[in-house]
């Protein structure tokens, strides 16, 4: 079917309603008077509704007008994405980048750079990896990321500080070491203990890696710390959890452990950009939002 109306009519009943008079929005539209008035006559012509009537000075919408504008605002705003998008795809922006975030790293520190980010990017889409240990070291030496915020750097691979993740030693309310102060080692070496794996593909058992104290007698092993979270919260023994999600989802179900000499431990955390001189402008762009975001932080 071959549509009775293009886009430019629309627009020029859009601008008129917004200035409030023919005069006004031809001098918007950097038109003469006579053009916008023959474009609304032609426009009325092929949909046979009155769009505009004189009230005074002024040319306003009609009911059928304003009726019919208010469907056409979408379809306005679809085009002039559109033009957006065309103009952020002529200028290299990637279509999907990859950002890959260490599973230490507090969520927010990605989630509220990302946000600014989208705001004036309509064009490229986002896939976050949550990563552990090896993985997080296998997302950048194979270049699996756009933008990887990692624990220790990697070797030839440059990074930025980006942040601080402290653990801690928690168990539920209701567990019997919650009741106990001044904790020894030997304590919690009787403790069941709650560990998250490292998430890196197809590890022998001794190529993965382990960090932290691990010399309690039985160990119950989860993919990530929504798991041991919730493990902990139920009873099931004591773990060191990153110091946001205690702060974020403890309050009243945790109790922090006072452990001689292992209170807490602090882990450093950076940014980096696997592809390097090969990152798009979407990758930049964001890895400087996040950088900068971080900067403020500190």
């Amino acid at each position: 079917m071959r549509l009775k109306t293009t886009l430019e009519q629309w627009q020029t009943l859009f601008e008129i309603e917004r200035a409030g008079s023919i005069q006004a929005a031809a001098n918007a539209m950097n038109k003469s008077h006579t053009t916008l008035i023959y474009s609304v006559k032609k426009l009325e012509e092929q949909l046979g509704v009155p769009l505009i009537e004189v009230q005074g000075r002024r040319a306003v919408l009609t009911d059928h007008g304003k009726t019919l504008l208010r469907r056409a605002d979408s379809m306005l705003e679809q085009a002039r994405e559109l033009e957006v998008i065309s103009e952020q795809l002529a200028s290299g922006m990637e279509s999907g980048i990859t950002v890959a975030i260490d599973h230490l790293c507090d969520p927010d520190w990605l989630y509220q750079p990302m946000a600014n980010f989208l705001a004036s990017n309509s064009t490229t889409s986002i896939q976050v990896v949550e990563t552990s240990l090896s993985k997080t070291t296998e997302m950048v030496i194979k270049e699996l990321a756009d933008i990887a915020i990692i624990n220790l750097p990697i070797t030839n691979y440059p990074a930025q500080a980006f942040g601080v993740t402290s653990m801690i030693p928690v168990v539920s309310t209701f567990h019997p070491l919650a009741q106990k102060t001044n904790i020894c080692l030997a304590d919690i070496a009787t403790t069941s203990q709650i560990v998250v794996r490292d998430l890196g593909k197809e590890l022998s058992e001794k190529d993965a890696r382990d960090v932290g104290w691990l010399k309690s007698r039985q160990r119950i092993t989860v993919d990530n710390f929504d798991h041991a979270y919730r493990a902990v919260t139920q009873g099931v023994g004591f773990c060191r959890l990153p110091e946001h999600i205690v702060h974020q989802k403890g309050e009243g179900r945790l109790v922090v452990l006072d452990i001689e000499h292992s209170q807490r431990y602090q882990v450093a955390l950076h940014i980096t950009l696997p592809k390097g001189a090969k990152s798009g402008p979407a990758a930049l762009k964001l890895y400087q939002l996040l950088l900068t975001s971080a900067q403020e932080r500190r």
